[in-house]
């Protein structure tokens, strides 16, 4: 179901083509909070449009299209956004092998520690010059309006696992 507010919320930043859609999903939204394959964007964008939440502002060449969010469209991501969480079902494969190191030795655990160290401080890194760049108006997207909140957000997450990964080390060689 979040699939069509992810959409609904990309396509609020202006309008955009089905395979820019994609595109975007997979740099930013895919690699940190929510997987959709093309095969399910295009299905969604279909179903989205059938409801008048998005049109067709465009038809290009090779039967490309570009989609814009209607007012019904923001009305619909406003609602959502402001409507409480559902619970939902967490499978986080990292998490579960953080909560199971205590099954290995220390020397393998601080092999398998030092390994989300180096993610977390890469990760960091990374999303920090993406930061940068918005900041100073570098940015393909310029500053990625609401979305530098949502970048914060992923730098302190990586500060926070990066951080856990430095005890959890001082933990197993003392």
């Amino acid at each position: 179901m979040s699939l069509r507010y992810a959409l609904l919320g990309l396509l609020e930043d202006g309008p955009a083509s089905g395979y820019a859609l994609n595109v975007r999903f997979e740099r930013s939204l895919q690699r940190y909070t929510w997987t959709a394959r093309q095969s399910h964007i295009y299905p969604e964008l279909k179903r989205l449009a059938e409801e008048g939440l998005i049109v067709i502002a465009e038809e290009g060449a090779r039967g490309s299209r570009t989609y814009a969010v209607t007012d019904a469209g923001r009305e619909e991501l406003r609602a959502w956004l402001l409507s409480p969480p559902k619970p939902r079902a967490v499978r986080d494969e990292h998490g579960l092998r953080m909560c199971l190191l205590s099954a290995l030795d220390p020397p393998e655990a601080g092999r398998l520690v030092r390994g989300y160290l180096e993610t977390a401080e890469q990760m960091v890194a990374e999303l920090r010059t993406v930061a940068e760049a918005a900041d100073a108006g570098e940015h393909p997207r310029g500053g990625l309006r609401f979305g530098r909140l949502a970048l914060q957000y992923g730098i302190l997450q990586y500060e926070a696992q990066r951080e856990w990964a430095r005890w959890a080390l001082a933990q197993l060689d003392p």
